[in-house]
């Protein structure tokens, strides 16, 4: 009894995709251990173990199941020889963007499951299917994609950043590949030779290709850069709100070291002046002269601590690449977009406004951001659930005018006299916890050592915090 054909060709199909399994399972395990590195001193790649991480590996067997499936998203521009399909510009695209995995590797394991994908879509579709024919009419795809990637590793492509220079090399690439293809196909297959024509064809197909999958990826990288920048500018942000707070404590801290070293100089002097009335006096007092000097060496100490808290403070405001000086559209922007999270934060919707008027110079980053930030989380902790706050920046002649509104609740009259005072507070934590009522006597100090002003206006329901400064002493020199 004879044997069945069709029976025949698809337990041999059976047999091959069962074969081609194995290699593609042998393949990927060395690929998982090893992977292909460059030498500066050796132009072939070594197989190094461990190398290919699981996520590698997974995006090698997604690779080798899409690139095939686009592969039959095809068209014919010009005749039935030619096939256009997604499936190139997948694997080109795949070759730039994920640059850990070898080139090498990938073209070998993505011609084979493409070459085995259509050989079994021949049996499938085809009453009459030889696997002899199929496999020879098949076996070119898996050289043009295997030259591909060969090539695209001895250009070493990846190195190149210009989009230009990147397109020329995926021509070259995808035209040598398609020759090789298309030689093959001739050969076995046709039995002809190839043409001119044949070849311009490719040229023309190449072109639109490559420079297909390069827009793509610049639009992809354009994204990238934006998102990029957009966290850049976030952690910038942070990043001034938490030098400017360090900026406040560096001033109270230096504050603190003349305080130092005024007791100093004074429980010094006060022990000089005990010694000469008990010079003069014969009073016995020479105990009490030992602890005022003993008061003058604890106090010294503690402003040699000072010092060295203030030089590491100093030093990690200064170390930080960060601009001293910025525009003032940028601060105020940098002021309502913290201040916003600041409000979500506290369950707050409040909305927040910023004018800006005449034509500033660039202000001081900490000084600018200690002293209007202070005002506006004011402002946010006073409003209760919804409000408005508006940042107002005005410059007149040589004074720069910041005003803070806000419609909050307001301050009590019978405290107007008292909100500038250090200590004072009317803000307390869920456990009854007063605040430290430092920061609107920090901004009158400071206002009034720079040579302007802080005040206070109320009508009922709001306040309105106005600071007066010489711009001399804000903006950027020269």
């Amino acid at each position: 009894m004879g044997e069945n054909p069709a029976c025949f060709d698809k337990q041999a199909v059976s047999s091959y995709i069962y074969i081609t399994s194995s290699v593609w399972g042998a393949i990927v395990f060395i690929t998982t251990r090893r992977r292909f590195v460059s030498s500066k001193n050796q132009e072939v790649a070594d197989l190094r173990a461990d190398q290919l991480q699981s996520k590698d590996f997974w995006i090698v067997i997604a690779l080798m199941v899409i690139v095939p499936i686009a592969g039959e998203l095809n068209f014919h521009p010009f005749d039935n020889v030619f096939r256009v399909s997604f499936g190139t510009p997948i694997f080109f695209f795949s070759l730039l963007f994920f640059r850990k995995i070898s080139p090498v590797v990938m073209g070998l394991l993505v011609g084979t499951s493409v070459s085995g994908f259509r050989v079994l879509l021949d049996w499938m579709v085809s009453a009459d299917f030889s696997l002899a024919v199929s496999l020879t009419e098949r076996y070119p795809t898996f050289f043009y994609y295997f030259t591909y990637a060969f090539l695209f590793y001895l250009m070493r492509v990846n190195r190149f950043q210009h989009p230009l220079l990147i397109g020329c090399f995926g021509i070259t690439i995808e035209i040598t590949s398609s020759l090789i293809e298309l030689m093959l196909f001739h050969l076995f297959v046709l039995g002809t030779a190839v043409t001119i024509g044949a070849l311009n064809k490719i040229i023309i197909i190449a072109v639109f290709r490559s420079f297909f999958v390069l827009a793509f990826i610049n639009m992809m990288k354009l994204y990238e850069l934006r998102l990029k920048e957009s966290q850049t500018r976030r952690e910038n942000e942070n990043m001034l709100m938490h030098l400017s707070n360090l900026y406040v404590e560096s001033v109270y801290l230096k504050k603190t070291l003349q305080n130092a070293e005024t007791i100093t100089k004074e429980s010094y002097n006060l022990y000089r002046n005990m010694i000469d009335f008990k010079k003069d006096q014969g009073l016995p007092i020479e105990n009490w002269g030992k602890k005022a000097l003993r008061i003058a060496g604890e106090v010294h100490e503690i402003k040699k601590d000072n010092q060295r808290i203030f030089a590491g403070l100093s030093k990690l405001i200064s170390s930080e690449s960060l601009p001293e000086y910025m525009n003032v559209h940028e601060l105020a922007y940098i002021i309502v977009r913290i201040n916003q999270k600041y409000a979500a934060l506290l369950g707050k919707k409040i909305e927040f406004v910023s004018q800006i008027r005449g034509e500033h110079p660039k202000y001081h980053i900490y000084l600018m951001l200690s002293f209007i930030n202070n005002l506006v989380a004011n402002a946010v902790e006073a409003i209760e659930n919804t409000g408005t706050i508006t940042v107002s920046i005005d410059k007149e002649d040589n004074w720069i005018e910041c005003k803070v509104i806000d419609d909050g609740p307001g301050v009590a009259s019978k405290y107007n006299h008292l909100i500038f005072k250090p200590g004072f507070t009317s803000k307390y934590g869920e456990d009854g916890t007063p605040s430290t009522g430092i920061g609107l006597s920090y901004i009158k100090e400071m206002s009034e050592e720079l040579g302007g002003e802080v005040t206070l206006q109320t009508s009922g329901k709001g306040c309105i915090f106005i600071i007066r400064l010489p711009i001399l002493c804000l903006a950027e020199k020269g």
